[in-house]
């Protein structure tokens, strides 16, 4: 039996896969997207508060929300919308975009086969990563919704990524900090670390992860221990269950 360790080295091949999702997990992006979001959806006649833009909104793509948001106001948002959103969004990125608390120092110990898979549009996740620093970690492998039929909560992102990469789903580990990204990357048959500790969270975020069906961790300096004594029981199990 392989020993696994942090070294992708020991690993067999095509034996294993973390899927990172962007927004609160990579990048510190939910609190500058929501705030102009629900700015903008209240200009457009919709009150919406920052903090009711986190509960309703975070882990879903553009698309899902302007959907909701259009059939509960009987009509369409007007001309230009999104195209206003995302500028004005993008823009703030650029000037105050951080990395999330941590990330940076647990990449560099990820020695895992690793990608990202975001309901973001994929020059949203190029920008994020790119202002943050933090896009050489995972060269090409950015997935977006954009490329799946159906986004987050279903699983087609997170088994698009890992066919790319020719894993199988249960060789595979996700971390997530939403409810929606943690029960698509279930309904997909991954493991799920749910990050607890973003900027934006509630105090009941770990329990909403947890019933979702993910292990809650609130330390991103955690997460490379985390993964390495999984796979670790992973491969001494043949990867029979998820855990």
């Amino acid at each position: 039996m392989t020993n696994v360790t942090d070294s992708v080295g020991t690993l067999p091949r095509n034996s294993a896969l973390v899927i990172f999702d962007c927004d609160g997990v990579l990048v510190n992006s939910e609190p500058i997207a929501n705030r102009i979001l629900a700015r903008a959806l209240t200009h457009e006649g919709y009150p919406c508060t920052f903090e009711e833009s986190i509960l309703r909104f975070v882990g879903r793509d553009l698309a899902s929300i302007i959907d909701q948001v259009e059939g509960d106001l009987g009509r369409k948002l007007s001309d230009g919308f999104c195209e206003r959103l995302r500028a004005e969004t993008y823009a703030a990125f650029r000037k105050h975009l951080e990395p999330v608390s941590g990330i940076s120092g647990a990449l560099d110990r990820i020695l895992f086969p690793k990608c990202v898979a975001s309901s973001g549009a994929p020059e949203k996740i190029q920008l994020s990563l790119t202002v943050t620093g933090l896009r050489h970690h995972f060269g090409d492998a950015l997935f977006s919704t954009q490329q799946v039929r159906r986004g987050k909560p279903y699983p087609d992102l997170f088994l698009h990524a890992a066919l790319q990469f020719d894993i199988r789903p249960h060789a595979c580990v996700v971390i997530e900090d939403s409810v929606p990204g943690v029960t698509g990357a279930r309904a997909a048959g991954m493991k799920v670390f749910g990050y607890s500790g973003a900027e934006h969270a509630s105090s009941d975020l770990a329990h909403s992860l947890s019933q979702a069906g993910a292990e809650p961790f609130f330390e991103m300096d955690l997460l490379p221990g985390l993964l390495i004594n999984y796979f670790r029981k992973c491969y001494e199990a043949d990867c029979k269950n998820t855990g």
